[in-house]
């Protein structure tokens, strides 16, 4: 082969594996040629670390004249690794939000670090693609016009899986602190006063009288999504993967009003009502029809 390629994580049961299989596929790339897996067993933080020895085994590969590929992670705030990859380097989609509530660090360092991550992917890297248009804002015009946005959209089938729908809501719950506070815990609470029937898969939410799933294969996940109705999508990022898997399986999504104008693209696929109010009937509407 001509080229090598790096990704700490090819899993079908992560964000970042199935963004980076989802960008081999764009690219035609072989999947084979992807060499990790031996030190995920030994390196427990592998989101952090297992990345740089990814750097090392591009040097290794560009000193043997081979194009190199380099697919995540790739959070913007990660300067280092846009510093130190072989010159010429083709990334994976960038990943990130722009959300930096959670913290003092997301709020004030986070910002810093992005600015560093723009100049140097800018005089290093060509195209650049990132996963989401969450960044888009938060960039400098000198690296919009060299970026694409949004990529994870080509994970959208062309014709959507329809099957027999039993389950009202199937939602993703991640406890992580920058996504709890996007949450609509109340909405939720809602919903089952309402009698729907609401199935939680990823981290358990003790809520009463929903079911949690726990965390599930991703094939599990798409089949119970292809007897569901209804979701909702993660406050902070609209085009997540299981968004993207939820209209491939002819799934509602849910949004709520204040999210209206990052909802062009999609808009098709949703239905806006207020999480805030008690006043249901408009899901109750669609419900019939679906």
């Amino acid at each position: 082969m001509k080229y090598y390629i790096w990704a700490s994580d090819i899993s079908k049961n992560t964000g970042e594996g199935n963004l980076a299989r989802l960008f081999i596929e764009h690219q035609k790339l072989d999947i084979q040629n992807i060499s990790n897996t031996k030190f995920k067993s030994k390196i427990v933080k592998y989101k952090y670390i297992l990345p740089f020895i990814g750097v090392i085994y591009c040097w290794y590969f560009f000193l043997k004249k081979k194009r190199i590929y380099y697919l995540n992670y790739l959070p913007l705030w990660n300067f280092l690794i846009f510093l130190l990859l072989p010159p010429k380097t083709i990334l994976g989609p960038i990943t990130g939000g722009a959300n930096f509530n959670s913290s003092v660090i997301r709020k004030y360092i986070f910002p810093i670090l992005y600015s560093i991550s723009q100049i140097i992917i800018y005089f290093r890297f060509s195209h650049i693609y990132f996963s989401t248009s969450l960044l888009k804002n938060n960039l400098f015009y000198f690296l919009k016009k060299k970026s694409s946005f949004d990529f994870i959209l080509f994970a959208l089938n062309a014709k959507e899986k329809k099957r027999k729908k039993n389950i009202d809501f199937l939602i993703y719950y991640r406890n992580h602190p920058n996504k709890k506070s996007f949450f609509p815990y109340f909405f939720i609470k809602n919903l089952i006063m309402q009698n729907f029937k609401v199935y939680i898969i990823g981290n358990k939410l003790n809520i009463k009288g929903l079911r949690n799933l726990g965390k599930l294969t991703n094939k599990k996940v798409n089949e119970y999504l292809s007897r569901t109705r209804f979701s909702i999508p993660s406050g902070e990022n609209l085009l997540s993967f299981f968004t993207i898997e939820c209209i491939n399986n002819n799934v509602k999504i849910l949004v709520d009003k204040q999210q209206i104008p990052k909802t062009k693209i999609l808009k098709n696929k949703l239905i806006n009502v207020n999480y805030n109010s008690d006043n249901l009937k408009s899901v109750l509407r669609y419900r019939s029809t679906v």
